[in-house]
């Protein structure tokens, strides 16, 4: 088949080409024809150990197993940019490389296919969001195939296969199912807390009980709704991004810093409403400690460390009338500084210390212009859930607030500090109240400049401080009562002190807290997984039945959810399932006789079906279980004590770095408390692919117009015969600047575009797009190809009785020594930068006609073939083998070729460097020397003069040291 891929003529064509030249057309055959071959022979199907897709298992059973995954597409109608494959290159490189170098490589692919985009687009056309995404998928599958990537066909997957999200329905069963004992540090059965409830061994969480009776005098609802409480997956009224105009809640990410949706510019307010909750913050210690067990890059720990947010400080308790106020702050220490206190805008406590009216004397300036502080706080809040939580957490922007009319005591010295409620404290961090220590905190001081309050300082700043609040180390001043004193301290010593001082008096604890929480898991949309939850007569949610999954999605007319005024805040949402009326309600016998329940009809996040994708690849087909006990132990199992486990190589964009990954590991690690996988984390090794960016244009306007069409003359760019002005970002359809790996296979082939890719940089570092430069990446394997093909006759030139010279030898070793240390560190582009010198080495040596060793041509085919592997398969199918190079070995240096014959040696006189020469790599002190003084510049510095000592270090240095 190969052979005669381009076997025509021996005549060079009408314009001088040979015809025999590895040109783009032929470049193309040969890429269609080994893609259809290695489909047809399974070549790229891995094996598994046992039960379903075990064939072949024998062949590879004394492989070390390797699993290497990209993170999986969005399959949006746009397709693949260039930028994409960046990543699936270079997974795939290393996947070919690695199976070639005897390892059981499992490198599969499937995609994340729930989601809004598909959503919107049924919105506005009517077609089922199924039939768009699947029609997405196909395109994005086959451009996948034509860049000749080995993924494993028979376990790729979508997310909206109901195959699928069966599965992704039951983890969420496992979640609802569990609650985390804080004891054991890990996550168990349900009835398991249920039974020490009824022994009276255990007592329900705080707060859990708002009734405040025992357990055993509590009925059963009460009973339902205590253990509900401590669930992994619970139902919470949390402040969330409610979008009127959307008719849907938003998540932190879909709203912009003023306060509007990402998507349509429509006002976003916050405000409470009842959601499934995961109880991620539950987990928090180990998310944040196990990082540290990980093979990933610091700044990517870094940012799962910042966005977990672990602090160590004190909870204090400030009496305000009959309440209680908590607040976490980790500069106990400055408590004697506290001058004012404020709350979030939302937090629970608001209305009931809020005064009926203002106190005599009140500031103007504290009342927000209200006629009592009811109506004060009430327009204040309204105001606060229109802000954005980044907006609200913007530093630069000016301090509001309205008093609450009251004041709570500082328990460390009796003083009234009057509360306030603000939006730059937000209900997420801590407990959504703060000690304003305007002295030692910007946001404070602001404040308190704003409102004409008083600044206590605490933490002496130096003698040339210009003023305002004072965030540097010194010692304690001003923080003193009877019983205690602070001044004079440091900082570490006087957060001791003063803690151990608020827990004997009963006002506070040692604490730690997180900016991490809970996940908010609803969505008020279509297109998603639904919830197996019902809901009894008492409202109570119950789990479906693991029999009776999956609870597929019902057809509706309409997509969209109901949408209302935009400044309706108080509107609620609903759903487009709730309009699906023989859907919502079912009747059921679950054991305790027939009953009508009502279904949950908000859907599942899209980051549901990416927690977990990365199990159900080891066997998709396994209808029984969500994975084979015995596949995830071969594929994902620790290696020795302490190991995590996990995919070996993860390969994805940093932009993922935080929640996509958070969620997994969250999922994983209950997973692995309840035993259903035996490693502790998902990713081993993580590594984020770099950037491609490209040449942007736009118009007078500011808006992008599409760089194929700017015309560039006289280094002046045009559009449309208007002029425009060319900047430089990522390639995206946002900037108009997408060049699809279509085109680039079209102008040059496959093998050209990924040795292109590949060749930019390290897999890890952002690269320029260059097009025209993807012209030598094409010479470079045209000149490959010239090594082992002769373009004229199409014969091959290697032979068997030409033995390579020794610098061909060595050049060849050092060769595969250089591309396998390119290959084990996915710096691919050294790598080819290593096979282009051998292939300049070749060329130079035996021209284009003369034969090539055949122990040095097979080698380079192999050297290439994981980064160009059509090509590769050609000329090894030419060089007479019948089976694909997949599974043959690669090569391995010889450690005799990759030894130095010759060193160069610093020569020195008094100890300043006068000359270089070179020398034996075995020479010794003598003949250094003799060589040293062998140079005619040494000679020189050396005439007329004595020489009192000479002091030669073999394979470093010669110094003449003269009297």
């Amino acid at each position: 088949m190969s052979q005669t891929a381009s076997q025509a003529s021996t005549e060079t064509t009408g314009d001088g080409v040979p015809p025999h030249r590895y040109t783009p057309e032929l470049a193309q055959s040969i890429e269609l024809a080994w893609q259809d071959r290695w489909e047809a022979e399974g070549t790229f199907h891995t094996p598994n150990p046992t039960g379903r897709l075990s064939d072949g298992f024998d062949r590879v059973a004394d492989r070390p197993k390797y699993f290497v995954m990209d993170m999986f597409p969005y399959p949006s109608g746009a397709g693949l940019h260039v930028g994409h494959p960046l990543g699936y290159l270079g997974t795939d490189v290393t996947s070919r490389f690695r199976r070639m170098d005897g390892e059981n490589v499992l490198h599969p692919m499937g995609y994340d296919a729930f989601g809004l985009p598909a959503e919107q687009y049924a919105v506005q056309t009517g077609q089922h969001p199924r039939v768009t995404t699947e029609a997405n998928i196909a395109a994005i599958r086959a451009q996948l195939r034509r860049l000749g990537v080995d993924h494993d066909d028979r376990r790729s997957f979508a997310t909206i296969d109901p195959g699928y999200y069966k599965w992704t329905q039951w983890i969420f069963l496992q979640l609802f199912g569990a609650w985390f004992d804080a004891d054991a540090g890990k996550a168990r059965p349900i009835e398991e807390l249920v039974a020490e409830l009824d022994a009276g061994t255990r007592q329900p969480a705080p707060g859990t009980v708002p009734s405040g009776l025992p357990w055993a005098e509590l009925d059963d609802v009460s009973r339902r709704r205590v253990v509900d409480a401590h669930r992994l997956a619970y139902l919470h009224e949390a402040p969330v991004n409610w979008c009127p105009g959307l008719g849907t809640v938003l998540s932190n990410e879909e709203v912009t810093a003023d306060g509007r949706s990402e998507r349509g510019n429509f006002p976003v307010f916050r405000r409470p409403l009842k959601q499934w909750m995961m109880r991620i913050t539950a987990y928090a210690d180990r998310l944040i400690d196990d990082l540290d067990r990980l093979d990933w890059s610091d700044s990517l720990k870094l940012m799962q460390r910042n966005w977990i947010g672990r602090s160590t400080g004190a909870r204090i308790r400030f009496g305000c009338g009959d309440a209680t106020v908590e607040v976490f702050t980790t500069r106990p220490d400055t408590l004697f500084g506290a001058t004012y206190m404020v709350l979030a805008p939302e937090h629970p406590l608001v209305s009931r210390l809020t005064a009926d009216a203002w106190p005599a004397g009140t500031d103007p300036r504290w009342t927000g212009g209200a006629a009592t502080p009811g109506a004060a706080v009430e327009a204040y809040q309204r105001q606060a859930s229109r802000r954005s939580e980044l907006d609200r957490q913007d530093a630069g922007r000016e301090k509001t607030g309205v008093w609450l009319g009251v004041t709570a005591v500082n328990p460390v010295d009796g003083r009234e500090l009057p509360v306030f409620i603000a939006d730059y404290v937000l209900t997420g961090y801590g407990t959504g109240a703060i000690m304003a220590v305007p002295g030692e905190d910007t946001r404070d001081f602001e404040f308190a400049e704003v409102f004409g309050l008083p600044v206590v300082r605490t933490v002496q700043p130096p003698e040339d401080f210009a003023g305002g609040a004072w965030t540097g180390a010194g010692p304690m001043i001003n923080s003193a009562n009877d019983e205690i004193s602070l001044n004079g301290l440091d900082k570490a010593t006087a957060i001791a002190t003063i803690t151990d001082w608020l827990v004997q008096h009963g006002h506070g604890e040692a604490t730690t807290t997180y900016k991490l929480r809970d996940w908010l898991f609803s969505r008020q949309r279509y297109w998603g997984e639904p919830f197996p939850i019902l809901y009894d007569e008492d409202d109570l949610p119950v789990a479906v039945p693991a029999s009776m999954l999956p609870v597929l999605l019902p057809e509706v007319d309409d997509y969209s959810p109901k949408t209302f005024a935009n400044d309706d805040a108080d509107s609620a949402p609903e759903p487009p399932l709730s309009r699906a009326t023989e859907w919502t309600t079912v009747d059921l016998d679950l054991g305790d006789g027939p009953k009508r329940y009502r279904r949950e009809t908000n859907t599942m996040p899209n980051w549901a079906g990416s927690c977990w994708y990365y199990l159900r690849y080891l066997d998709p087909g396994d209808d029984e279980r969500m994975v084979d006990p015995e596949l995830e132990r071969y594929w994902l199992g620790p290696r020795e004590p302490g190991d995590v486990g996990g995919v070996d190589l993860y390969v994805g964009g940093v932009e993922h770095g935080v929640l996509h990954l958070l969620y997994a590991r969250f999922w994983h690690k209950v997973l692995f408390d309840l035993g259903h996988v035996s490693s502790e984390e998902p990713f081993r090794r993580l590594v984020n692919q770099g950037y491609i960016s490209a040449y942007a244009y736009t118009d007078e306007r500011g808006f992008y117009v599409p760089a194929a069409d700017v015309v560039e003359e006289d280094g002046r760019f045009t559009y449309e015969g208007r002029p425009v002005n060319r900047e430089y970002g990522k390639i995206g359809k946002s900037l108009k600047n997408m060049v699809t790996p279509d085109e680039m296979i079209g102008a040059f082939g496959a093998d050209t575009f990924r040795v292109y890719e590949m060749s930019t940089g390290p897999l890890d570092q952002s690269r320029p797009w260059e097009t025209k430069a993807v012209v030598g990446s094409q010479r470079l394997l045209q000149r490959i190809w010239r090594v082992v093909v002769d373009e004229r006759t199409g014969e091959v030139r290697a032979a068997d009785d030409v033995e390579p010279g020794e610098d061909t030898s060595r050049a060849l070793h050092r060769t595969i020594a250089g591309v396998r240390d390119g290959m084990a560190t996915m710096r691919f582009n050294i790598a080819i930068a290593r096979i282009t010198e051998l292939t300049n080495h070749l060329t130079q040596t035996y021209g284009a006609e003369a034969p090539v060793p055949r122990s040095v041509a097979e080698p380079l085919v192999l050297l290439v073939a994981p980064l160009a592997p059509h090509v590769a398969e050609e000329m090894w199918s030419r060089l007479g083998h019948d089976s694909s190079l997949a599974w043959t070995a690669f090569p391995v240096a010889d450690p005799r070729w990759l030894v130095e014959d010759t060193v160069q040696v610093a020569v020195q006189v008094n100890g300043k460097v006068r000359a270089q020469v070179t020398v034996p790599a075995d020479a010794d002190a003598d003949a250094l020397e003799a060589a040293a003084r062998g140079d005619e510049k040494i000679a020189g510095h050396l005439a007329g003069k004595t020489v009192r000592r000479v002091v030669a270090v073999p394979g470093r240095l010669v110094n003449f040291v003269l009297g």
